[in-house]
């Protein structure tokens, strides 16, 4: 029998909060960021977003959806869940795939919770808890993370003795955090907004990779990186996502629809992903 709720709340506490950051911090730390084309992944990685974030907006009205529900539709669209990637990229291509998915978390995170912030901002019918969420972009643990990482990086590496500690705390993350990832779906109200929830799937896990990977294609990125930069644009959107929704005032029901039928649907797309672009 598995854990009751709590148990699983305080283990996804451990990994947002501890594990994850210092993987993102020891990898990113550990590479030579000047080898990495960082400013054409940051283009290709924002064309994506800014892309699913085009097509959400085309769509709100036809679907007939109000801004709750709106704003639950763009966090299908845009977000994505790092510890899914993080795990795809260790096993397709070792460390090096690991370093490079952490440099992708890097860039995909401020993008993504920026772009959320505004949305709040623009429309949010809870703006009373605006300066909260903004607070928390900036207290962001996978950001802080990250920003440490390149901080390192750009110092010159990990220093003595920090790197090993780093490693080896963070090496917890994956199998952690993909057992909260599982532990987070659920099947009760999977027929919320269905034909919303397939255009979801649509622009997640189909469109928004494939503009990913023209832009790439167009900016000379070589098969590798590509691979992964669609791989985790195209990754299921964050379990986070229903926390957001409720908070900020979005159709909660409706996120946690989307996120459950995602990471099903995920389930043939990643695969037939990585075959044809490998």
């Amino acid at each position: 029998m598995l854990p009751e709720a709590a148990f699983w709340s305080g283990v996804e506490a451990l990994v947002f909060y501890v594990l994850a950051p210092a993987l993102l911090a020891a990898s990113i730390g550990g590479v030579n960021l000047s080898s990495m084309p960082i400013g054409f992944l940051a283009i290709a990685i924002l064309a994506g977003l800014l892309g699913g974030l085009a097509m959400c907006t085309l769509l709100w009205k036809p679907l007939q959806l109000d801004f709750p529900a709106f704003t639950s539709l763009v966090q299908g669209g845009i977000r994505f869940n790092s510890f899914l990637g993080l795990a795809l990229a260790m096993t397709l291509f070792g460390n090096t795939g690991l370093a490079l998915g952490a440099v992708l978390t890097g860039l995909i995170v401020p993008f993504v919770n920026t772009i959320m912030v505004l949305l709040f901002a623009v429309g949010g019918s809870n703006r009373a808890n605006f300066g909260r969420f903004l607070l928390a972009l900036l207290k962001n643990p996978l950001i802080l993370g990250c920003a440490a990482g390149y901080g390192f990086s750009l110092a010159g590496g990990l220093p003595p003795g920090v790197g090993p500690f780093l490693r080896t705390l963070g090496g917890a993350t994956i199998p952690l955090g993909l057992m909260t990832v599982g532990a987070a779906l659920t099947l009760p109200g999977l027929r919320t907004r269905i034909t919303a929830q397939v255009v979801s799937w649509a622009i997640k896990l189909a469109a928004v990779p494939a503009v990913t990977v023209l832009v790439a294609r167009m900016l000379g990125l070589d098969t590798t990186t590509t691979l992964l930069a669609a791989l985790f644009i195209g990754l299921p959107t964050a379990s986070t996502s229903y926390v957001t929704a409720r908070q900020m005032g979005g159709d909660a029901p409706f996120m946690a629809a989307i996120t459950t039928s995602q990471h099903l649907v995920a389930i043939i797309t990643l695969p037939l992903l990585i075959l044809l672009l490998r």
